[in-house]
């Protein structure tokens, strides 16, 4: 249980910050605002946005339940997770969040809102590759390598 109240702090404060606040203040900086009626384009970037807020979530509910630790890169799984939406991609977190943003940037009919989500991909492919692969590299050893072997990073069945 501590687990998953330190797992839901965490990705409210992601969320919060990465996922709305910023979003927020990239819209308003823009001009931007709600549009006044809701057609096509809103409805599609609602549903692509509630797709990525799914993946998301079932990513940090299998980081609980499987790896018995946070989406937190300093109180990380203490398992290797690879199943889930793991099994599909190796950062379904990431690429969620990135859907998610990219929803509402469909929503809103904002391209400095798709630029932040280039911005945001870019960073977070950075940190993956430089940060995130070592450590579990070093962590899990043998069984990271074999995952990585038969999973792809960023889009399934990719490299």
């Amino acid at each position: 249980m501590f687990v998953m109240i330190r797992a839901l702090t965490y990705a409210t404060l992601f969320i919060g910050f990465v996922l709305i606040a910023v979003p927020a203040r990239v819209l308003a900086a823009s001009g931007l605002t709600r549009p006044e009626e809701i057609g096509l384009q809103q409805v599609a970037g609602l549903l692509v946005l509630a797709a990525g807020g799914i993946i998301v979530a079932a990513c940090v509910l299998t980081f609980v339940t499987v790896g018995r630790g946070t989406p937190f890169p300093l109180d990380p799984p203490r398992r290797l997770v690879s199943s889930g939406p793991y099994a599909i991609i190796r950062n379904p977190m990431y690429a969620g969040a990135a859907l998610a943003m990219s929803g509402a940037a469909l929503f809103y009919g904002s391209w400095w809102l798709l630029g932040y989500v280039v911005f945001f991909f870019t960073v977070t492919h950075l940190f993956v590759v430089t940060y995130e692969e070592p450590t579990l590299r070093g962590t899990f050893g043998e069984a990271y390598a074999e995952y990585r072997a038969g999973v792809a990073r960023w889009w399934p069945g990719g490299v």
